[in-house]
């Protein structure tokens, strides 16, 4: 039933939750131990991001006093919040302890580090604010709760990350490099600088097989289907999934797919002599349909009460109710919905998986030209450039659409660790734009705004390119790693849809990371050389 479904989703994704952030906070500093080498630098990002985490499912929880707040929305809201909030505290710390090593002291060092991530810290925070805003256009599901939620803990972290670690910062003072622990420095600059160059100076070399491999990531999303969150989002080893297997097994009508229909008259009653010569018609109408089994309705005998102004049927499909050829049947069925002086409404799983595919499809144009549009804007506000913003929203998309493919490939299509594959969930597309366009920038950001120094320092691009790269790769590898850590956490989950999330961000941080950020990047940068800088006047933020 659907009681127990909820009730056992929603202890599950409780104990998902608890397991995620068991695993994901240890990965998280043990990254960023390898990366600073010293304990209260590594400590200082996981406690802002804890802070972060707490204080928006506290406010999550003390809206849901006002409103419905599904269970996912606290899911989504520890996993964007780990992830956000360690990122920019990873961002401030490195920045801050690059300007100490310069022979900068702490005061200058910080006010230099917050002059420069600082800004990007903010900036980054107003674009995955901005992307996960898209969700408000989805009023009346729990994806505008979702949105809130994540605009809630993204401001609170960047508010930590801007307040709070500063703070800490100033009074730790040289206490920054305590707890140091011998391990060798990672991601030698020179390493960045040379693969700069090298795909600098042969940049479609790298741009055109690096696109094919994304394009062809991609491929499978074309072959997208949706169905809305079922039992079958639990894994066997849940009592509700446990017991609908069972009733599947030994009693096939009672588990096979029930298409409900419900004819609503004005008055009562609802069976006058006219009224139900047209409710046998609907039947035998029904019954003649592709892939129906037999209609059950209260004149053919089946125990099913009669409301005073409303009669309902049940037509069993031998089709799964996640099948085209289930949705084709409801859509058949609701083609005459005039039966006698009645309305009918069609209802059950199927209908479900319909109705929220339309729902979701219909408003996703408004959520993607918000963000699209966003993002171009904060883009060119932090940069002043034309060109960057519409490189950056292409790179995010491509991305995104290689996550996409090997999400339909492994969920839906069922390979490397999905054994039962089932479509995508209608709204888990939408979430992981939303959500992904907005994190991606992060990285663009970081890297752009490090490049830009240096082009207005030389005014070369290339060195430019390769300076910027050479400054930032080796940070934007240790907040993916990060990233990666928490997100893959959540890949660990025993609700598909959950660990479809963690799977989908992870992987596409993971490509943002390595093949756009190191690939793409320079050779598209090298390609438009000084048109990369082109403004109209300029932007000062």
């Amino acid at each position: 039933g659907r009681v127990p479904f909820t009730h056992d989703l929603d202890r599950t994704l409780e104990h998902d939750l608890i397991r995620a952030e068991l695993v994901s906070l240890p990965l998280a500093l043990i990254v960023l131990i390898v990366v600073f080498r010293t304990v209260v630098a590594a400590a200082l990002p996981v406690g802002v991001g804890a802070l972060a985490v707490v204080g928006g499912i506290a406010v999550v929880l003390s809206l849901s006093r006002h409103t419905d707040i599904a269970q996912f929305t606290i899911n989504m809201c520890s996993l964007i919040g780990l992830g956000v909030a360690i990122d920019y505290s990873l961002f401030l710390v490195s920045r801050y302890r690059e300007e100490l090593a310069a022979g900068k002291g702490h005061r200058d060092a910080l006010v230099r580090a917050m002059g420069t991530a600082g800004r990007v810290v903010g900036f980054s925070g107003v674009a995955v604010a901005t992307g996960l805003s898209g969700l408000f256009f989805f009023d009346g599901s729990y994806l505008r709760a979702m949105g809130i939620g994540g605009v809630i803990v993204v401001s609170l972290a960047v508010i930590f990350a801007l307040t709070f670690l500063p703070a800490l910062l100033a009074v730790l003072g040289d206490r920054i490099h305590a707890g140091r622990i011998p391990l060798p420095a990672i991601g030698g600059g020179g390493l960045w600088h040379r693969t700069a160059m090298r795909v600098m100076r042969r940049p479609l070399l790298f741009l055109l097989p690096t696109l094919g491999v994304l394009l062809v990531m991609g491929v499978p999303f074309l072959r997208l289907r949706f169905a809305a969150a079922d039992v079958h989002v639990l894994d066997g080893t849940v009592e509700a999934r446990r017991s609908f297997d069972l009733l599947l097994q030994h009693f096939p009508d009672q588990g096979a797919n029930r298409i409900t229909l419900a004819v609503r008259f004005p008055s009562a009653p609802a069976l006058t002599p006219e009224r139900a010569a047209a409710v046998g018609e609907l039947a035998h109408r029904v019954e003649l349909l592709p892939h129906v089994r037999k209609v059950e309705s209260p004149l053919s005998g089946a125990m099913i009460p009669v409301g005073q102004d409303t009669v309902v049927l049940y037509a069993i499909s031998d089709a799964a109710p996640e099948t085209d050829a289930a949705a084709d049947l409801v859509r058949a069925i609701r083609t005459d919905r005039r039966v006698a002086d009645g309305l009918l409404l069609v209802g059950g799983e199927t209908a479900k998986n319909v109705d929220a595919t339309s729902y979701v499809v219909s408003r996703a144009p408004k959520a993607v030209s918000l963000v699209v549009g966003a993002t171009l804007l904060v883009v060119f506000l932090l940069l002043g450039s034309v060109i960057l913003p519409i490189k950056a929203v292409i790179m995010n998309f491509l991305s995104i659409a290689g996550s996409f493919g090997a999400l339909v490939w492994v969920f839906q299509e069922g390979h490397l660790f999905v054994s039962e594959g089932r479509p995508v969930e209608p709204s888990l597309p939408v979430v992981l734009f939303c959500v992904l366009f907005g994190l991606s920038m992060d990285y663009e950001v970081l890297m752009l705004s490090r490049m830009k120094e240096s082009y207005e320092r030389s005014g070369d691009n290339t060195s430019a390119v390769a300076d910027g790269l050479e400054r930032s790769a080796g940070l934007i590898t240790s907040a993916a790693a990060i990233m990666v850590s928490v997100f893959g956490a959540f890949a660990l989950a025993h609700v598909v849809l959950l660990k479809a999330v963690g799977f989908g961000m992870a992987l596409a941080v993971a490509i943002d990371a390595t093949l756009v950020r190191v690939l793409l990047v320079p050779a598209t940068m090298r390609l438009f050389g000084h048109l990369n800088w082109w403004e109209i006047g300029r932007a000062h933020v």
